[in-house]
């Protein structure tokens, strides 16, 4: 499990589609012993996702299931891409008449993928008024470390003249369980609304530029296979510019000019060497 997502890190991937789960059929001899597949462990995790037997045996186990509805955040065919590697790994185990091997295609969205893609989202929202605003910024990261598309405060004014802050987390349906959890988990809030919304989002990717020797990441948003906007990403300019020992605005502004430089600017063809999608 380290493994896949430190390679998931480790090649800028920021978007799993997976297609239907293939769960097997029969029985499994497990330590709690003789099971129906799929196990109870593989239910769990895969309830809301798309699955079918797929043939004899146990062909999802629990930790991969649980990597497959950790990281993709759809399913459905493989979508239009320009791919630039695949890899396929082999299991142990040698059925007649199927290849016990799973695959995975690396690329970059291309073709009507390129357009402005709406996708089935979810809003949550509560009113907080009683929560030390120091800790709100730890909330937010721990938001979107959890799996948000995006998270925000809007300051406002409650009954009796309170004031307080509406949070707002932006995810995907399958992730809603768990941010709703998480909310209650960080905030005081004794209760959560749930709204469906349909987001609008350009295609993205990243593109690395060097600044001094230091990698900067570059979000590079497009459209009819031309750059829309091009924008540094900060952490890494902040993290850049505290290994050099220089301001962050002359790290950022070094950035911006290296990006300039590489072709990363309105109107101009998408960079092949564009990477990932960044969903946020």
């Amino acid at each position: 499990m380290v493994g896949v997502c430190a390679a998931v890190a480790e090649l800028g991937v920021t978007e799993v589609v997976a297609g239907p789960i293939a769960l097997g059929s029969g029985r499994v001899r497990t330590a709690h012993g003789v099971m129906p597949v799929p196990v109870p462990a593989v239910l769990g995790l895969v309830e809301g996702w798309a699955v079918e037997a797929g043939g004899a045996g146990e062909l999802a186990t629990p930790t991969g299931a649980a990597l497959v509805v950790e990281l993709a955040s759809s399913q459905g065919p493989l979508p239009a891409m320009r791919i630039s590697r695949h890899g396929v790994g082999a299991g142990t185990r040698d059925p007649e008449g199927r290849a016990n091997v799973a695959r995975v295609v690396l690329g970059w969205r291309t073709g009507r993928d390129d357009r402005p893609e709406q996708r089935a989202m979810v809003v949550l929202e509560t009113n907080v008024d009683d929560l030390d605003p120091r800790l709100w910024p730890g909330v937010l990261d721990a938001l979107l470390t959890a799996g948000a598309a995006d998270a925000w405060l809007v300051p406002v004014l409650m009954k009796k003249g309170r004031p307080a802050h509406v949070l707002s987390v932006l995810c995907a349906p399958h992730a809603v369980d768990v941010l709703r959890d998480r909310v209650f988990d960080l905030t005081s809030t004794i209760g959560v609304r749930e709204t469906p919304v349909g987001r609008w989002a350009l295609a993205r990717g990243w593109v690395d530029v060097a600044v001094g020797g230091e990698p900067v990441a570059v979000k590079v948003a497009h459209r009819d296979g031309v750059v829309v906007h091009a924008t540094p990403e900060f952490s890494d300019v902040a993290a850049a510019a505290a290994r050099l020992g220089r301001p962050a605005r002359d790290v950022l502004d070094a950035a911006v000019g290296a990006g300039v430089e590489a072709g990363l600017v309105g109107g101009a063809p998408v960079p092949g060497a564009l990477r990932g999608r960044a969903e946020r």
